[in-house]
């Protein structure tokens, strides 16, 4: 797999595995930081309606609202109707050494249950069919390619992995003034829907050491993010761009389980 450096980096965010091989860390610790990590904080599907009697902490009115505040109180106005969300994927992750662009494709899943839980499922498509679930505070990744479940307790960060769900999945647009410098650059058009371009500056050196810049663009009229670019400090970079997504649509119970070979091999993280 290429981007073994990038990896390498990011994988001193999370805890290592004990036990498989390195290709199989690599790419699981990958999927953890792509997952759980602030890529989540932007993947923001919300409600294909606004909620015009939601409490609002701002302004809202063209006369009072700068462009800014105006798409975050948006967001903070549909985040209270999120239930689901499933959107296409293609993630590109640019190497600036190589000159080298990595792609995976695939389907992704959100929900918030009863309990009020952010769950997620995964299924990456190509190269490679992988299949990821994180609930209950635990990511298990499925590689029918070589009969291996691995799985990855988030333990203590557990609060901190959902609150990044939260954030990104049924979160409050002011909420992130709290861990960004956040600006509005614009206005642009991604797959022909005009979206406002908002560049975050992380205020977290922990996060800044990852990505020290990222740039989404939000679909203002759902609430919707179609794309996400975040850079990292080496010049490498990497590109989500989201297609064909549903919000608040019921979603199988099954779509969230890994349906296994009776011969698959769990391999736990510390």
């Amino acid at each position: 797999m290429r981007f073994a450096s990038t990896t390498s980096r990011n994988s001193r965010k999370l805890n290592s595995f004990r036990h498989g091989d390195a290709e199989t860390r690599r790419t699981v610790t990958r999927i953890a930081v792509v997952c759980l990590t602030p890529l989540l904080f932007f993947c923001i599907s919300f409600a294909r309606t606004r909620a015009v009697s939601a409490p609002q902490t701002k302004p809202t009115s063209a006369q009072t609202a700068s462009p800014l505040d105006a798409v975050l109180s948006q967001m903070d106005a549909a985040a209270a109707q999120f239930r689901s969300a499933e959107a296409d994927f293609t993630w590109d992750q640019y190497q600036k050494v190589v000159n080298e662009t990595d792609t995976q494709k695939g389907k992704i899943y959100f929900r918030r249950s009863n309990k009020g839980e952010t769950q997620m499922a995964m299924e990456i498509q190509s190269p490679d069919r992988k299949y990821v679930v994180f609930m209950n505070g635990k990511m298990s990744m499925y590689q029918p390619k070589i009969e291996q479940v691995n799985e990855y307790d988030t333990g203590k960060n557990r609060a901190e992995m959902e609150s990044f769900l939260l954030l990104g999945f049924g979160g409050r647009g002011h909420d992130l003034q709290q861990q960004f410098e956040v600006n509005f650059a614009g206005n642009e058009t991604v797959d022909g829907v005009k979206t406002a371009k908002l560049e975050l500056s992380p205020k977290s050196p922990k996060v800044k050491n990852m990505f020290d810049k990222i740039v989404i663009w939000v679909d203002a009229g759902r609430g919707v993010s179609l794309k996400q670019q975040l850079f990292e400090p080496s010049g490498d970079y990497r590109i989500a761009h989201y297609m064909n997504i549903k919000l608040n649509s019921k979603i199988s119970d099954d779509v969230f389980k890994l349906h296994t070979s009776g011969k698959v091999k769990t391999v736990k993280g510390s």
